[in-house]
């Protein structure tokens, strides 16, 4: 027997044990925490002697609260997703790309129970009347799960994990996701009131990059988040956040962006920040922006260029034709800020400004990342002027 699976074997808690504890603790209710686990595995009954003790509270929380059996070979540092294919495909990123590794789940039905917890976990259901569910869990991981038949391979998971540490703009220059220069710059035109629309494909950065520019606003502005799922923690004194939620099982009780944006309206924003853009609510984004209101957002696009047609088809759901797009992103957004994603490395690609002429919305470039031999480095673009004022600007103030 090989060492990994002895290992596999060794992690696993005692199924009648398991099932002893997890109905004391549903009996006296309240938060699952290390020490009601070894309370509960004492008065089973059960002589396990300190160490014992030990591993058996741990293998008790990953079943209860993380990822099961899998907990236990996930990596302590740097972990962002993960990815279970049915019983026999699992893998893993922490940092640096997607690594399969061995599956730790006996069969599908370990897999399935696993996906039903963590959905669970969130107030939701996954079952054959809701066999695709999307969540945030309380400890936020967000959690996506998806059952057979729609699946064809057994069930799925995709987990994404949240930074436990707030990423700051030093990490993002020694990373080399953005030169100091540029970065200043981004800095500076933030600070000054610049709005900004920060771009990119999932992964590639948005989130984080858009935290550390948050975190440099001035202290006495009141910053208001809005998210489908909450990943925003700018270090900054005055936050606030508000989440979207998804329909009960009875189909009520959703509350979507667009309104959580026009909710902020009467909360004295001094900048609104919409997390990840995906429809109608861009529309209520770019009327705030264009009505006295300073603030960001997020959107995917695959490119920078890409940018005035994803805008269009997302200004379409919430019912505008795209000659109103392009006026009101026109004349609401300042700054453009597309971040790629090539392997483990995630890169600030370019920054545009946005201009509206005849109805049509066109981006001109401030700066594009340009890889050579020797390196890369930024290479200034037609609107390079335009973005110095934007961050002298915010220097002045």
């Amino acid at each position: 027997m090989s060492t990994h699976v002895q290992t596999q074997q060794s992690s696993r808690v005692d199924p009648a044990l398991l099932e002893i504890v997890r109905e004391s603790l549903l009996a006296d209710g309240g938060r699952v925490t290390d020490a009601r686990i070894a309370r509960a595995v004492r008065a089973s009954g059960h002589v396990l002697g300190a160490g014992g003790t030990l591993h058996a509270v741990r293998s008790i929380r990953a079943e209860l609260t993380g990822l099961g059996p899998l907990e236990h070979m996930l990596p302590q540092d740097g972990l962002t997703d993960v990815w279970i294919n049915g019983a026999d495909d699992v893998w893993w990123e922490a940092g640096a790309g997607p690594v399969r590794v061995p599956s730790p789940f006996a069969g599908d039905d370990e897999v399935r129970a696993l996906a039903v917890r963590l959905i669970s976990s969130a107030g939701r259901r996954l079952d054959e009347a809701h066999p695709c569910v999307d969540v945030q869990t309380p400890d936020g991981m967000r959690v996506h799960a998806v059952l057979p038949p729609i699946s064809t391979g057994g069930t799925l998971i995709s987990v994404r994990f949240r930074h436990r540490d707030v990423i700051t703009v030093d990490d993002l220059v020694n990373s080399g996701t953005v030169s100091a220069e540029v970065l200043g710059l981004l800095l500076a035109a933030t600070a000054g009131g610049a709005n900004l629309l920060v771009t990119g494909s999932t992964g590639a950065g948005k989130t984080t990059v858009l935290n550390a520019l948050l975190s440099a606003c001035p202290v006495d502005e009141r910053i208001v988040l809005i998210e489908d799922a909450a990943e925003l923690r700018p270090e900054h004194p005055h936050v606030v956040g508000m989440q979207a939620r998804h329909a009960n099982v009875e189909g009520s009780g959703a509350i979507e962006l667009a309104e959580l944006v026009r909710q902020s309206l009467r909360m004295r924003p001094d900048r609104i920040v919409v997390g990840e853009c995906r429809g109608a609510e861009v529309r209520e984004l770019l009327t705030a922006l264009n009505t006295g209101h300073t603030g960001a957002g997020t959107v995917h696009a695959n490119s920078a260029r890409a940018v005035p047609a994803r805008l269009a088809a997302l200004g379409a759901l919430g019912g505008m034709t795209s000659e109103a797009v392009a006026l009101q992103a026109g004349s609401a957004l300042d700054l453009v800020i597309h971040l790629d994603r090539r392997g483990s490395r995630r890169a600030l690609q370019t920054v545009a400004l946005l201009d509206e002429k005849d109805g049509v919305l066109h981006m001109s470039s401030a700066c594009r990342l340009v890889t050579s031999g020797s390196g890369a480095d930024y290479e200034h673009g037609p609107a390079w002027q335009r973005f110095l004022d934007l961050a002298e600007r915010g220097e002045r103030r």
